[in-house]
């Protein structure tokens, strides 16, 4: 008996367009019969009403959260200069790390020639901060300043360790491309708040290096095609293909689109393909976001002391500072998802200046957020995530100087860290060894971290689930538990 869940697969299109008239009824009334976590009737009228609702109906329990901003720093910050300080390590300095250390993780292949390992202290001092008196690099001094509003989790763990699977496994929970990202997966579950707003947009800042980023992961993979993130550029046009054609009038795009959603209402009455509903609504969102997209990127009117706060940079469209700034903006009008990504970490040698480069280019602009959303009351029920998809070895990569060094990838043990709705302020959650290394106390893997962030939003992360080709997907795959001792 195929499960009512199953009703926006592309595969039950196939099913009735093949079976006979009779065997296609009969299947379809014991679909629209049969109860279940989400029925099909209450599907069904779902899409006869829009589906900016989630399928969820609701969430599964009370939210501390309504929306989400995460801000992804690809390419694999080093804990080691940005929140894990190690002492230890300026006595091993130079020294080969043990094998007994070593021998603990798998290296990548751009080592794999490397014939000495000798671990290497941050170039940069740490001192405490606030009354949590968490670590922090002399790399972040705005960071430092709003310490004690965030959780540094400093035991995160993954399985992937290159480049794109990493950052496929944090967004979607698969090395695999293909599956859909952790804001398709809300705009599923829960829907959206602002009917002429994507309820899930991405944000890419202009940043150093070339290190490319896949757009999988932000993709809506087997979900229906209106969760898909919406990139928004910078520049004169955010969103491509958004205005009309030059002549042509807004009453005419109208009658167009009236005219284009009968013709698609009557194919869906036909075959009852989820795709078709979800090209309506990529239509009539299109049409809403004219009038409503270029309000939310206008950002002429902020304030001078906005723009001190978040940095000069914020000035200029397509910078981190400006997309923090945009953020803030989008969550002021109930987008519920906010991907924004910021390539370059990847210092694989000359590391002190790359990552001081980095820093200097999202440090006064990250804090600037946490201070904006704070003041406008909205980190109440405002999630904010910063981190990459792993951390960066103990060893040096390459040759090791006095004022030089690299590292290498590394997926046992780096550093994240949340702050706003649900999440207890001023904690550092999770230790590492002597040489930050492994997780010594309270692993937190990827799939915990999906699984803690789906829970602050209401949603049971075992419940959220997708039938896709005969199986169930979920965000966490199989296996994953809410981390409840950083929790409110």
């Amino acid at each position: 008996m195929q499960d009512p869940s199953n009703i926006f697969a592309e595969s039950r299109r196939g099913f009735l367009k093949k079976a006979s008239l009779g065997f296609g009824s009969i299947a379809l009334a014991s679909l629209l019969g049969k109860t279940g976590s989400f029925a099909a009737d209450q599907l069904m009228a779902k899409s006869a009403e829009g589906i900016s609702g989630g399928m969820l109906n609701g969430t599964h329990f009370p939210a501390k959260a309504k929306r989400v901003i995460y801000l992804f720093q690809s390419g694999g910050p080093s804990q080691i200069e940005t929140f894990d300080y190690k002492p230890e390590l300026v006595k091993w300095h130079g020294k080969e790390i043990p094998p007994s250390v070593q021998g603990t993780q798998r290296n990548s292949g751009m080592v794999s020639e490397q014939s000495t390992f000798p671990l290497v202290k941050s170039i940069y001092d740490f001192k405490q901060y606030g009354q949590s008196g968490a670590w922090v690099s002399e790399l972040f001094p705005y960071t430092a300043q709003v310490v004690d509003d965030l959780c540094i989790v400093k035991s995160m763990i993954t399985d992937a360790i290159n480049h794109e699977p990493a950052v496929m496994f944090m967004q979607t929970g698969s090395q695999l491309s293909g599956r859909p990202s952790i804001g398709s997966w809300l705009s599923y579950g829960l829907g959206s708040d602002n009917d002429n707003l994507p309820n899930f947009v991405v944000l890419l800042s202009k940043s150093m290096g070339d290190q490319p980023l896949n757009s999988n992961a932000w993709s809506n993979g087997f979900l229906p095609s209106h969760h898909q993130g919406i990139q928004f550029r910078s520049g004169k046009d955010p969103v491509l293909y958004l205005n009309n054609p030059h002549g042509v009038h807004d009453h005419d795009r109208r009658r167009a689109l009236d005219f284009i959603s009968e013709l698609n209402t009557h194919q869906f009455d036909l075959w009852s393909d989820p795709e078709i509903q979800s090209k309506i609504s990529q239509y009539e969102m299109a049409y809403r976001m004219q009038n409503s997209v270029p309000d939310a990127v206008d950002m002429s009117n902020e304030p001078d002391h906005i723009y001190h706060l978040y940095g000069e940079d914020a000035r200029i469209p397509g910078t981190y500072a400006a997309n923090c700034l945009q953020a803030r903006r989008l969550v002021e009008r109930d987008v519920k998802f906010i991907q924004l990504y910021h390539m370059g970490w990847d210092q694989h040698g000359n590391l002190p200046k790359g990552i001081k480069q980095q820093a200097l280019s999202t440090d006064q602009a990250t804090a600037g957020l946490i201070m904006d959303l704070k003041q406008r009351g909205l980190l109440e029920d405002t999630l904010v995530v910063w981190g990459g998809e792993f951390g960066r070895t103990s060893f040096s990569q390459g040759r090791l100087t006095a004022d030089n060094y690299g590292r290498d990838h590394h997926p046992g043990c780096f550093t994240m860290w949340m702050a706003g709705a649900g999440v207890k302020p001023g904690m550092v959650y999770g230790e590492t060894d002597e040489f930050s290394y492994n997780v010594s106390d309270k692993p937190v893997h990827v799939h915990d971290f999906q699984a803690t962030l789906l829970y602050l939003l209401g949603v049971d992360h075992e419940r959220l689930t997708f039938k896709h080709q005969g199986r169930r997907y979920r965000l966490t795959d199989v296996h994953g538990h809410v981390v409840k001792d950083i929790l409110t």
